[in-house]
């Protein structure tokens, strides 16, 4: 590359959206919450605790192995289905995915509150698809959960 490259860099939550835009049925759900980066992301960032408060259709998760940023977590769903999920996470930043399932989540500070930002869902193996029930629901309940723990 030369000094005439346009580079930009983007927040969590930009980049969660500019993700989730190559993937045939995901939805973003964002939203502002007037709670400190720190206070909201020691929830969303505790895979085996605070997160399955947030987002419960997930009944467990586990973390099975981590290097680094690289994170590999054993799933289970309330509904019983069970993920192997291998991925990303940093302090705001998380992107989990296995075969069947993904799972996004994004937070950065904005003024004194936090931006996040939610998407996710059911696979569709082989193809950069989500099957799009329930996404847009889920991601309200995720919001008014957070919202509601802190």
């Amino acid at each position: 590359m030369n000094e005439l490259w346009p580079t930009t860099d983007l927040d969590p939550v930009r980049r969660l959206h500019a993700l989730a835009a190559g993937i045939r049925g995901a939805h973003v759900t964002e939203a502002y919450l007037d709670a400190p980066f720190e206070r909201v992301w020691s929830l969303l960032g505790d895979l085996e605790g605070g997160f399955g408060q947030v987002v419960t259709d997930m009944r467990r998760l586990r973390v099975v192995r981590r290097q680094g940023e690289r994170v590999e977590a054993l799933a289970q769903s309330t509904y019983g289905m069970r993920a192997r999920l291998r991925g990303v996470q940093r302090p705001g930043w998380c992107w989990l995915q296995s075969r069947f399932l993904l799972i996004g989540v994004a937070a950065t500070p904005e003024g004194p509150g936090t931006r996040v930002a939610f998407t996710g869902g059911v696979r569709l193996p082989s193809r950069a698809a989500l099957i799009p029930l329930g996404v847009r629901r889920e991601g309200a309940r995720s919001v008014e959960r957070l919202t509601a723990l802190l």
